[in-house]
This record gives C-alpha cells, sequence and structure tokens, in this order.
C-alpha cells in the first residue's frame, strides 16, 4: 500500500519511526514533513494527508501530533477522508472494521512507542467489514448538500428524525 506520512513538530519523533516499520512491512511511504522540533501549524499537515488519501494517489494516511486531536480535527476538513485519532487496540480496531477509517491520527506526547507501534499494524491490518449495515452508515459520512439540509431541519425541529437503520440491513 501507499501511506502519506505527516506531523507537526510534536509528532515528528513518532513519524519517522512508523515510516520505518511500514517500509520493512513492505509498504509504500512519502514523508510530507515536518522534520524536525520548529514550531509549526499542525492543521497544513492534516489538510495534506487528508488531500492525499482523498485525491487516491495514496491508500491511506498516518498523522501525529502532540495530542492527535487537533491534526485529526484538520485532516477531516477534507472531503472523503475518515480519520481516527485512537489510543487503543479496539478503538481502532473498530475504525477501520466499521469505520473504514483511511487516516489514523495518533500522539506524540500521550501514547507510548509499542502501543503507537501495535496501533498502526492493527490499522493496516484489519480489513473494513464492507456490506450491510457499516457500508450503509459509512456513506451517510459523506457529508452532502442533502444531509446538510436534513441536519438543518432536524436542527429546527430540536431532534433528528428518520436515523433508523433500514430493516433489511439489521
Amino acid at each position: 500500500m501507499k501511506i502519506a506520512l505527516a506531523a507537526d513538530h510534536a509528532g515528528f519523533g513518532y513519524k519517522d519511526k512508523i515510516a520505518e516499520q511500514l517500509r520493512a512491512q513492505g509498504h509504500e511511504t512519502h514523508d510530507f514533513g515536518t522534520r524536525d522540533a520548529t514550531p509549526v501549524d499542525y492543521p497544513d499537515y492534516g489538510f495534506v494527508v487528508g488531500a492525499a488519501v482523498a485525491s487516491g494517489r495514496y491508500d491511506r494516511g498516518i498523522v501525529v501530533c502532540g495530542s492527535s486531536l487537533g491534526i485529526a480535527i484538520a485532516a477531516n476538513k477534507v472531503e472523503g477522508v475518515r480519520c481516527a485519532a485512537v489510543v487503543e487496540p479496539y478503538s481502532c480496531e473498530l475504525a477501520r472494521r466499521h469505520n473504514d477509517a483511511n487516516v489514523l491520527a495518533l500522539s506524540e506526547r500521550l501514547t507510548g512507542w509499542e502501543m503507537v507501534e501495535r496501533l498502526v499494524a492493527i490499522f493496516m491490518e484489519t480489513p473494513f467489514e464492507s456490506g450491510g449495515r457499516h457500508s450503509h452508515r459509512v456513506a451517510k459520512l459523506a457529508f452532502g448538500v442533502a444531509e446538510q439540509t436534513k441536519a438543518e431541519a432536524d436542527l429546527a425541529r430540536g431532534y433528528v428524525e428518520g436515523a433508523q437503520t433500514p430493516k433489511s440491513l439489521l
């Protein structure tokens, strides 16, 4: 697989180690930066990896910052990106299996290296359970004009209407 990588100044150390791990497993990686501790703005790095994955040039992406939160928010601003910030194995597995996460966000300040190494392996090895209820729900994540109109109507009403899973998918 082709993997896009990026990190801010608080995550470049793990990013470099993740790249080594992925290359050892036979994956092709591209490092979008940063490469040292000079302060930079994490949104720029989340955006570029999101764009790389959404464009189809890369199969998946991994981003790293101090907490994993800001860079994940940035990546998720890119249409077609489903970025999951995870800190433990089960949520990482579910992000792939149920949500078809295509970008993984990790924290260099809050998560030890051994756990990060495990999370990267899970992210790379876990397939998406395509078909059925999960595909239906992931398709809804591609928020467009119709979904925004519905959300605005729900907001005006004060509650969500019509969110039931179709019986054929249960």
